[in-house]
């Protein structure tokens, strides 16, 4: 990524009105679970690449000892205020190096940044290189490239003295490369001023379930795929 989206940016501090930290309980549980399976050990610290505003983390940090790393400040400043307890540190999931060793490591849907082969190769790399041997490494991507449909959704939340809409429109303009863009227009109402509308759009890596286990092998994971309760297909791969 050469520049963040504007919602990583610009408009970072509207991120908790269009994604809300309480609708990710069920998902969150649901990646505890898979990360406590996977592990030969109960895990008890856990990195967390990508981390955003930190939702999974609201919820996941009652279970572990969160360490959060993100690119932009804005969402750390945003995880911060919702997360105070847990470690915060800015840093990009593909070259990420701390110098130590986690019992598990966990990347949300941050990982659909990873827009080439080799963005993708060094994120899993950098779960492996920072995964104690008997831990687990969790990746959860929006879709895989067999799971791939174009679509619109629509959301937004109320808060105090603003309030978000959106529409989101997921397309693949060309399907014989690794990418596809989700354009977002963002209605923006402050107070009861007129409401303003931004555009922006993100693009994302698709990969076949293949590519994805591959480099979960080369990095050095012992891998499988795991149908979640969204009909997602996620990564979780045993480190030896």
């Amino acid at each position: 990524m050469s520049e963040l989206p504007k919602l990583y940016g610009e408009l970072a501090s509207w991120f908790h009105l269009l994604s809300s930290p309480p609708d990710y309980a069920e998902e969150a549980e649901f990646a505890r679970k898979l990360l406590v399976e996977a592990s030969s050990t109960p895990p008890r610290t856990v990195l967390e690449l990508g981390s955003g505003g930190g939702n999974n983390a609201s919820h996941l940090k009652a279970h572990f000892q969160m360490t959060l790393v993100d690119l932009s400040e804005g969402m750390l400043d945003l995880s911060r205020a919702l997360n105070p307890e847990c470690e915060h540190l800015a840093g990009d999931m593909r070259d990420l190096r701390l110098g130590r060793l986690f019992d598990a490591v966990f990347v949300h849907d941050a990982v659909m940044y990873m827009a080439t082969e080799d963005d993708l190769r060094q994120s899993i790399e950098t779960a492996f290189i920072h995964c104690k041997p008997g831990g687990a490494a969790l990746i959860m991507p929006d879709v895989v490239r067999e799971t791939f449909v174009s679509l619109t959704t629509h959301g937004g939340h109320d808060g105090e003295g603003r309030s978000i809409r959106y529409i989101e429109w997921t397309f693949d303009p060309d399907p014989s490369d690794n990418t596809y863009t989700v354009d977002f227009a963002y209605l923006l109402r402050e107070g009861n001023k007129p409401v303003r509308v931004v555009h922006d759009q993100h693009v994302f890596g698709i990969f076949p379930r293949e590519v994805w286990l591959r480099l979960f092998r080369e990095a050095g994971f012992d891998p499988r795929v795991v149908a979640d309760p969204w009909d997602r297909e996620v990564f979780v791969g045993r480190k030896f």
